[in-house]
């Protein structure tokens, strides 16, 4: 394209030269000259203006930030944290057992733990700042406030362990405790709410006077309700709670003469212990409520515990 323009040019200054030399004139030269000049321009100014390409300049996609995953529970739980409101409906609990029996014999300043395993009855998550409070008796030695010692959801058994120590003086001593929700809210075990304790004898004698400190009895029928199968079985259980280590003998006594021999018992600490006996009643016996069951402690010492009667009634 550059080369055919330069043609062009020099074709017109040839013949504008041819023409003009015949008048041989400076006016004639200049008339030339000018009709080159502008010969020149009008071609510059058909000639397209070329502007450089722009150039790209890549541009990065915003990062974007990943949609939150939100779950929703199955079960509809209430949670108490620190600084959290509480409920009154997580106050709830139950004392499921216990590690020392009350009455266990202790020196003077001896050193023990005691622990308790409580259950969380309520719908509520027990984080670690409930707490678990003095409440009433004797300090035994411990602090008066203690943080739950770890998060506790409903249904869930948790250990309640405090290291206590015994008086210098010899006596009875009696320990209760209680939990308390965040917001100050005192509750205890059952529906009673009571306080859950434990009882001590601090003895200085060399040799103390361990015994049996509690019986329990209680009978139970299987089945329930109704006479069928031909026999019904009734259980009874007996508990013995001592304060220390200990031999003891003791008896069954029951209301048709049906007594058991003297059972031997030997424990190494403070303890208790269940023992069971059945008594199986046929459906044509008599019916009545005056059947029963006794204890009779033989040794070290001798002692009748009240008896425990059961109704035999088959309609």
């Amino acid at each position: 394209m550059f080369k055919s323009r330069k043609y062009f040019i020099f074709a017109t200054l040839t013949s504008l030269s041819l023409i003009f030399s015949a008048c041989g004139s400076a006016s004639t030269e200049t008339a030339i000259q000018t009709a080159v000049a502008e010969t020149v321009a009008a071609q510059n100014t058909n000639q397209p203006t070329l502007t450089p390409e722009a150039t790209l300049i890549p541009t990065q996609t915003p990062y974007q930030l990943p949609t939150a995953i939100v779950s929703t529970p199955t079960t509809s739980i209430s949670s108490t944290n620190s600084g959290g409101a509480s409920k009154a409906e997580c106050a709830s609990a139950s004392l499921q057992d216990e590690n020392i029996v009350d009455g266990t014999i202790f020196k003077p300043g001896e050193v023990f733990t005691k622990t308790w395993y409580i259950t969380n009855t309520s719908n509520c998550v027990w984080d670690t700042s409930y707490k678990i409070v003095f409440w009433d008796g004797n300090v035994l030695g411990g602090g008066y406030v203690y943080n739950l010692p770890q998060v506790t959801g409903p249904g869930q058994t948790i250990p309640i362990p405090l290291v206590l120590t015994a008086p210098t003086a010899d006596g009875t001593y009696r320990s209760a405790w209680k939990l308390q929700t965040p917001d100050g809210i005192n509750f205890g075990v059952g529906y009673l709410n009571a306080a859950f304790y434990t009882e001590i004898v601090v003895s200085s004698a060399e040799k103390p006077e361990f015994a049996v400190t509690n019986v329990e009895l209680y009978v139970t029928r299987d089945p329930l309700q109704g006479c069928q199968p031909a026999n019904i079985t009734y259980t009874a259980y007996v508990t013995f709670t001592t304060n220390g280590p200990l031999e003891f003998t003791f008896r069954w006594q029951q209301q048709d003469g049906n007594n058991s021999g003297p059972q031997k018992v030997k424990v190494t600490s403070a303890t208790k212990k269940t023992f069971t006996r059945v008594w199986k009643i046929g459906r044509a016996a008599s019916q009545n409520d005056n059947r029963w069951f006794q204890i009779v402690l033989l040794d070290p010492v001798y002692k009748e515990y009240p008896i425990v009667g059961f109704s035999f009634f088959c309609p």
